[in-house]
């Protein structure tokens, strides 16, 4: 099965929250998608959560369950907190990486722009999505890419928020990752001690 392409607004109702883009679905209509969405709904096991929110960081961050377990064991074997270092290793990620700077709307967006060679890295072209960024490494639009309408747009209606973990320069368009992000710094509202305890059983 490829990456999900269906509905945005079904995936963040599923989870309560419009984890795949700003959607008014989401606030319209609080509950479950599915014909029994407003029904009653009993308490959820501990594995029933645990599996929710490993689900929720693979819609999140877009990636495979055969890749999501990979990026875990490279979590569980690197010294520190192996959740806090799930996250940011998911935060690596080149279209993520790509995603942040502003380059591009979304993480789907992203990955389409990685995957179409419009990304550089270091100066070379990268067209590997799930590419892992180290402190260091250069991220940049292509020469021939930066009049392109997508990218134009998304740096134009890009918040003036930026990540203390990236560096920008917006006449460039090229952006640093400086450094693997801090737990506190990363805005993503997921328990990634629940993901632990599902991999650890």
């Amino acid at each position: 099965m490829a990456r999900y392409t269906g509905p945005k607004a079904k995936i963040g109702r599923k989870f309560g929250e419009p984890i795949l883009g700003a959607n008014k679905t989401v606030a319209k209509k609080a509950y479950p998608p599915g014909m029994h969405g407003k029904g009653r709904r009993g308490k959820k096991s501990e594995y029933a959560l645990q599996l929710a929110e490993k689900q929720k960081a693979k819609y999140t961050y877009g990636i495979l369950e055969r890749q999501f377990r990979k990026v875990f064991h490279k979590a569980h074997v690197k010294p520190g907190i192996t959740g806090e270092n799930l996250l940011k290793f998911c935060e690596s990620r080149l279209d993520n990486t790509v995603f942040r700077l502003g380059i591009a709307p979304s993480r789907r967006a992203a990955r389409q722009l990685v995957s179409h060679k419009h990304i550089l890295v270091d100066g070379e072209i990268v067209n590997i999505a799930s590419y892992a960024l180290v402190p260091g490494q250069i991220v940049s639009v292509r020469e021939k890419s930066k009049s392109l309408e997508a990218i134009t747009n998304s740096l134009a209606g890009h918040s003036s928020k930026r990540f203390n973990w990236l560096e920008w320069d917006g006449k460039e368009l090229t952006g640093k990752f400086v450094s693997y992000p801090d737990r506190a710094d990363i805005p993503e509202n997921i328990n990634e001690q629940l993901i632990v305890e599902l991999y650890s059983k």
